[in-house]
């Protein structure tokens, strides 16, 4: 994989096919690999995109709180390196609070929108107050703690019954994570704005994508931000959870591909 080096940072950057850019943002806390069965269902009719974000992956790590706006902004610094103008931006739960952030300040470069597994409104004041005690944790235990609180809350029933190899592939994301990047995600997140009141402003195509049984992004609501979207899609994945792109691939690569087609 290329290493893209934007100042003093370094960034590890999955950069595969010809075509149309297809911008793929992991979630928190792991890396592209989440990806692997879409850059390989898409490399052949699309430029996929697939970066590790700052403080995860093999991505620079820096210390503090890391803003959502702050990955937009890599996300778009990074494109410019590799001379990439427009892309279609797909990012599922924390890449989807970076996608709102791209939205805001970068849409001229948006052919499409896809929002997988996310949220759009902003934690409530207990919420905050569980991602700095997380955020701490992980500085003094390590991303141990995070696998622990976080494994069980990410797929579905099935998936946790039936599918080791998905438990497995994101538990080794999760520990291969630093504890800082873990923190400076934890806290970005934390201060992240409400964006429900903007949903109606966007205007490139979108589709919205969730786990039939996600209990971090539930679908009603997530149902409610494709209504919210002018030119939306929404689309349920049956037998999965948060991790829809890993635990039933075909069915969100099929989601994808007809999106894709029309934009």
């Amino acid at each position: 994989m290329p290493s893209i080096q934007l100042g003093d940072d370094r960034f590890n950057v999955l950069d595969r096919g010809d075509g149309p850019a297809l911008l793929l943002v992991h979630g928190f806390p792991l890396n592209h690999t989440m990806w692997n069965a879409q850059i390989a269902a898409f490399a052949a009719t699309h430029r996929v995109i697939a970066p590790d974000l700052r403080g995860f992956g093999k991505s620079v790590v820096t210390t503090g709180a890391c803003t959502m706006r702050r990955h937009a902004d890599d996300l778009a610094a990074i494109l410019d390196e590799l001379d990439v103008e427009n892309v279609a931006f797909c990012g599922l739960s924390m890449g989807g609070y970076i996608a709102w952030q791209f939205v805001r300040n970068h849409s001229d470069r948006l052919t499409g929108l896809v929002l997988c597994d996310t949220r759009a409104g902003a934690d409530t004041e207990v919420g905050r107050a569980g991602r700095r005690k997380l955020a701490e944790r992980a500085l003094t235990e390590g991303p141990n703690c995070v696998a622990e609180a976080f494994l069980k809350k990410l797929v579905g029933p099935q998936t946790a019954t039936n599918e080791p190899s998905v438990i497995e592939a994101i538990r080794r994301m999760i520990l291969d994570t630093s504890p800082e990047g873990i923190a400076a995600a934890l806290l970005g997140m934390a201060e992240r704005p409400d964006m429900t009141g903007s949903l109606g402003e966007i205007a490139v195509p979108s589709l919205v994508i969730v786990g039939q049984h996600d209990e971090i992004s539930p679908a009603e609501e997530m149902r409610d931000i494709a209504k919210a979207i002018p030119a939306c899609r929404f689309v349920e994945i049956p037998d999965s959870g948060h991790m829809a792109p890993m635990e039933n691939a075909p069915a969100v690569n099929a989601a994808l591909r007809g999106f894709l087609s029309g934009v």
